[in-house]
């Protein structure tokens, strides 16, 4: 029997940085649109919910063919409201009402909207056949190390990490130190165990997902043509696709 999937597209009506940024022509059609169609597009996501606060988001969503079931409570969507909020709410209001438990849910965010449908597809496979793991984040190679990072503590700088057995890791050559990565919010998975007995959003066995493209967002109005024209290429014809996954 096909395992029910859950996508979750949390979209609430306040943005600082862009008013009403969910909402926002992107190559003509709302933000929103993107992560939903992804979501339809999906060989494995069987339902598509948008969790918002915001009549006219939900409204949106809805033409686009999502499902819009409940309506996000204020103190779950203001600028400090956290993913858990967001989805613990969404996980125990089908529960309660509609006695739905899904096996995942995906998580896509309105704000990144360049997505491969067939990566979305391959890392729900990924968590599936990983019945041990908790969830799956996507992450890519991060451009900067932390390693030669500071803090300053009483007018003093101090490094932020240690390497056993090196006295100086932030005077060795990048390529000599351990390789890290950056969360960045291609697709997240987990399973609604986790967010409601664990009280998380990833628990304690992560897989990774590394996705090796540029990660496009709209964060601020300059934002806007470089992913306009990355998703117009994402309809063009492709050969290897260069993304990676790993487990």
């Amino acid at each position: 029997m096909k395992p029910n999937i859950l996508a979750l597209v949390p979209a609430r009506g306040g943005s600082k940085s862009i008013p009403r940024k969910n909402l926002l022509l992107i190559a003509g059609k709302p933000l929103l649109a993107y992560s939903i169609e992804q979501a339809l597009s999906s060989k494995h996501i069987t339902r598509t919910i948008v969790s918002t606060d915001d009549q006219e988001i939900a409204d949106v969503a809805r033409q686009f063919s999502a499902e819009v079931p409940f309506m996000r409570p204020a103190e779950f969507a203001q600028d400090l409201s956290t993913d858990l909020d967001v989805f613990r709410h969404a996980l125990e209001w089908l529960r309660e009402r509609e006695n739905y438990q899904p096996e995942l849910v995906v998580h896509l965010r309105p704000t990144g909207p360049v997505r491969k449908v067939k990566l979305i597809d391959r890392a729900i496979e990924i968590l599936l056949t990983n019945q041990q793991a908790d969830s799956l984040r996507s992450v890519s190679l991060a451009l900067q190390t932390p390693y030669k990072m500071w803090q300053i503590i009483d007018d003093t700088l101090k490094p932020i990490l240690s390497l056993d057995d090196v006295a100086e890791p932030y005077s060795l050559p990048r390529q000599q130190l351990p390789k890290v990565y950056w969360q960045n919010g291609y697709v997240d998975i987990v399973r609604p165990r986790v967010v409601l007995e664990k009280g998380s959003m990833s628990g304690d066995d992560i897989l990774p997902f590394v996705v090796n493209e540029p990660m496009l967002e709209i964060d601020h109005e300059d934002d806007v043509a470089k992913v306009e024209e990355a998703l117009l290429k994402l309809d063009e014809p492709e050969g290897e696709t260069p993304a990676r996954y790993s487990v």
